[in-house]
């Protein structure tokens, strides 16, 4: 173990003998977007056998969890069910159908989570190349596969039998997307579509979803590969169009958080529209162990990064591989992962961000260190409830003492901090004994190589909780307990407060 516990329990306890270098937060009172979540995909692959297993999103979803995901992706298969058939399968099929998924989508609905669908493809019937097939492959030579002029006002009723399908199986579906990386041409299921096409697709047939019946259904954009903004802003720059999106969505992949999302974010800002990342996975590329510390902070930056540029989801890839969060079983990785639906360690990072941060608010902040010119230290800040939260991570070789200015005086606090890959080293608890009366600049360490969050209880006397509850998007619906508490969901004697800022005490048994 790199440090005893001694040393870690005293955290603050220093002399001008042995000074640490600084690093300094401050933090504003301006509120910025809240966080609805963190979630991975159920996808056919790492997951197999697939239908049956569910003990990824057991050991992973819901607050009984040790690691908090509320968000869970599943692919939208390219198949009616019943009695239209619509394509064959082919050998480069994905082997599934809506049934995949389900069980697992039982289990996050149960745990008060977020279920959305993606297409890879519509069904082949209604492309360019009569397949579900994106195209890229030999026996399709240069057929791309794009979706017919004249089958555009079959693509939302068929998203419609979707929503069908899984409510009446049980599970009533919060978000569907109109395609996978639309900018990626496949030899699996896909299918193309320019910007254009995109808005030509929204805007005059996105009111035939079945907003209706399946009520709360939301519509997210097309999540092309590198977040390219052409895709979202072309969307939001037109009013019909518009009105019909309520997500912005899209992957990082080969293009760093800080660039295309941040570009789409901004305009998705402007008009009130939540951002998700929905597709990315740091280190997948490794194919004979489990990703090393570094690596691991890595993956820790990127989805401090994501909320750094406007990300209001983070949704990784697949929730069991050997770079993932859940164990494969094969060995050839490395003794962590010797027994299939283990907790890797990666789950554990990701749990600093997923089990305290969803539903919580960015708060603006300035760092030190700077997040474009030297971003060797990340660090962000949120308030959720009565708690103010900073995040730090420190990818230098030297401990630091963690200057923390804040907006508020705190009475009390502790730290959860990860510095290595091994199961003493992860997610450790420990109280910042230091505060021993309310102070807005408490001095706390920050080691090195080390992912900690610190949580602050805020010294409200007495507060309103109208001071203390975060900003609302339009639609928003958010709970409190009658100390100003933000719930997950509602139960008992709480305060209910909707988008437009009106509270009302309810009772929900």
């Amino acid at each position: 173990m790199r440090k005893t516990i001694t040393f870690i329990l005293a955290l603050t306890a220093f002399t001008a003998v042995l000074a640490r270098p600084k690093v300094t937060i401050t933090i504003s009172s301006n509120r910025l977007q809240t966080i609805t979540g963190f979630g991975a995909a159920s996808c056919y692959g790492a997951m197999e056998p697939y239908a049956n297993d569910t003990q990824p999103v057991k050991l992973l979803y819901g607050d009984e969890s040790a690691i908090g995901l509320n968000i869970m992706r599943m692919e939208i298969s390219p198949n009616f069910e019943g009695d239209v058939k619509v394509a064959e399968w082919n050998n480069w099929d994905t082997p599934y159908d809506w049934n995949g998924s389900l069980p697992s989508a039982k289990i996050v609905k149960e745990r008060g989570g977020i279920v959305f669908g993606t297409p890879w493809s519509p069904p082949g019937a209604y492309k360019t190349n009569g397949t579900a097939q994106g195209g890229n492959s030999d026996d399709q030579g240069n057929q791309r596969g794009r979706l017919r002029d004249d089958c555009y006002d079959k693509f939302f009723p068929w998203l419609n039998t979707f929503l069908e399908w899984m409510h009446n199986h049980g599970v009533d579906v919060d978000a569907v997307s109109v395609q996978n990386e639309p900018d990626w041409w496949v030899s699996y299921s896909g299918c193309l579509y320019t910007p254009e096409e995109q808005l030509k697709l929204v805007k005059n047939y996105a009111h035939m979803l079945d907003r209706e019946t399946y009520k709360g259904v939301r519509l997210i954009s097309a999540e092309p590969l590198g977040f390219d903004p052409n895709y979202s802003n072309m969307l939001l720059n037109d009013p019909t169009a518009r009105n019909q999106v309520d997500i912005i969505a899209g992957h990082i992949y080969g293009h760093p958080p800080l660039a295309n999302l941040k570009n789409a974010a901004q305009l998705a800002k402007q008009y009130g529209k939540e951002v998700w990342m929905t597709e990315h996975s740091v280190s997948d590329n490794i194919q004979d162990r489990l990703p090393n510390w570094d690596e691991q902070l890595e993956f820790a930056r990127e989805v401090n990064e994501c909320i750094q540029a406007g990300c209001t989801g983070y949704i990784y890839w697949y929730m069991r591989a050997h770079w993932a969060f859940v164990s494969t079983g094969e060995t050839k990785y490395g003794d962590q992962n010797k027994t299939k639906n283990k907790l890797l360690p990666r789950a554990y990072v990701m749990s600093h961000f997923a089990k305290h941060l969803t539903h919580s608010t960015l708060l603006e902040s300035t760092c030190s260190f700077d997040l474009i010119t030297n971003a060797a230290i990340e660090t962000s800040a949120f308030i959720k409830g009565d708690s103010l939260i900073v995040t730090a991570i420190n990818n230098t070789t030297s401990d630091r003492d963690f200057i923390i200015k804040l907006p508020c005086n705190v009475k009390s606090g502790e730290m959860l901090l990860s510095w290595g890959n091994n199961a003493d080293e992860l997610c450790q608890k420990y109280p910042i004994e230091e505060i021993v009366e309310p102070t807005n600049k408490p001095t706390v360490e920050l080691p090195a190589k080390s992912l900690a969050t610190y949580i602050f209880c805020i010294n409200n006397d007495g507060t309103a909780i109208s001071e203390l509850t975060p900003t609302y998007h339009k639609g928003a619906t958010t709970w409190y307990d009658l100390q100003g508490r933000q719930l997950a969901k509602p139960h008992g004697l709480c305060i209910e407060r909707t988008a437009d800022g009106t509270a009302r005490k309810v009772l929900v048994e």
